[in-house]
């Protein structure tokens, strides 16, 4: 029973790890997220800024009459629609700062984070661990192996149930030296005498509980090898995510760079008298879409890589489990 309570000790230990893991990498994911937001925030604000300027240019030329009516009220609301956009995200923005505030155990009314855009670069290379690292740095993977270990000692306890230690008692029978305790409570007293009482034939009680321990073994250790599995996946997801991310990032680059071209020659070509403003309208909507696209993939790079962390194990190793003391 010693055995069993020690593997149940560190298996629960290691939930505890397990636990702790996830709530950080919540954490970790819904603060990259804020900062993706404030990144995403700074960016409506300098392209309200920019229509601003915009409108200001489409009305002097409506003043001086190159430029219609038509032209003035697309910039408007071109600009309305986008302040819009702005005051949507200030809401999106507070909700992900209220989950942090639980997270970090504050109330939400009186948490805050100050805004900080997110710096566009690429996220830390994180070295990726073989397979027997991973067994030994997942929480979970120890705690399903403890509760195997556990299971099969439970084996052992029901198998020494067939085989009671027994001594001669001062009522001319053999009783167990743990009377009273042995296998849950059941009756180890032997007595011979006139009644002829024989209490070992329990109508195949230990037998089934044997049946039982050795259906929990069984339990416990395809829970352990899904545990096992759904690891490598985890891994392998994240990595995979991270590849087509990376080459995804790249070529949004270049959407982003080409956008800024065709923004640039539009409005020349609206000044210079030679294209409408709808022509402006279109590229200012296509360049603001494709820098909106690459923060958003600067924001899902930073939270895959938080979910590999978290699915190599974090900092934790199972060297961290409690000793166990003879």
């Amino acid at each position: 029973m010693l055995d069993v309570a020690r593997a149940s000790a560190q298996a629960s230990a290691a939930d505890v790890e397990s636990a702790r893991l996830s709530i950080h990498a919540e954490l970790a994911t819904d603060y990259f997220t804020l900062r993706g937001l404030d990144r995403e925030q700074q960016l409506l604000n300098d392209t309200v800024a920019a229509y601003e300027q915009a409108l200001r240019l489409t009305q002097e030329r409506f003043r001086g009459g190159i430029a219609s009516q038509a032209d003035v009220a697309q910039a408007e609301t071109q600009l309305e629609t986008t302040r819009a956009q702005a005051v949507d995200l200030t809401a999106g923005r507070q909700t992900v700062e209220h989950a942090v505030a639980v997270l970090v155990g504050q109330p939400a009314s009186t948490f805050s984070i100050a805004v900080s855009p997110q710096p566009a670069e690429p996220p830390p290379t994180v070295p990726v661990a073989v397979p027997t690292q991973l067994l030994e740095r997942r929480p979970d993977i120890a705690a399903a192996e403890r509760r195997v270990a556990a299971a099969s000692a439970q084996i052992g306890v029901a198998t020494a149930a067939y085989y009671p230690i027994l001594t001669l008692s001062g009522l001319a029978g053999f009783e167990s030296s743990a009377f009273g305790t042995f296998l849950a409570g059941a009756s180890n007293f032997w007595a011979v005498g006139p009644t002829l009482l024989i209490n070992v034939f329990d109508a195949g009680r230990r037998r089934a509980v044997k049946e039982q321990a050795i259906g929990a073994h069984n339990q416990a250790t395809a829970n352990y090898r899904e545990a096992v599995l759904s690891a490598f996946r985890e891994v392998e997801d994240q990595l995979s995510t991270l590849r087509v991310l990376d080459d995804e990032a790249r070529v949004q680059a270049n959407a982003v760079a080409a956008s800024e071209r065709s923004l640039t020659l539009a409005t020349n070509r609206y000044r210079g008298g030679v294209a409408s403003y709808l022509e402006v309208i279109t590229a200012q909507g296509f360049a603001l879409a494709n820098e909106r696209t690459a923060v958003d993939i600067a924001t899902r790079r930073m939270t895959a890589t938080v979910l590999l962390l978290k699915g190599l194990g974090g900092g934790w190793d199972v060297s961290t489990l409690p000793a166990v003391r003879n």
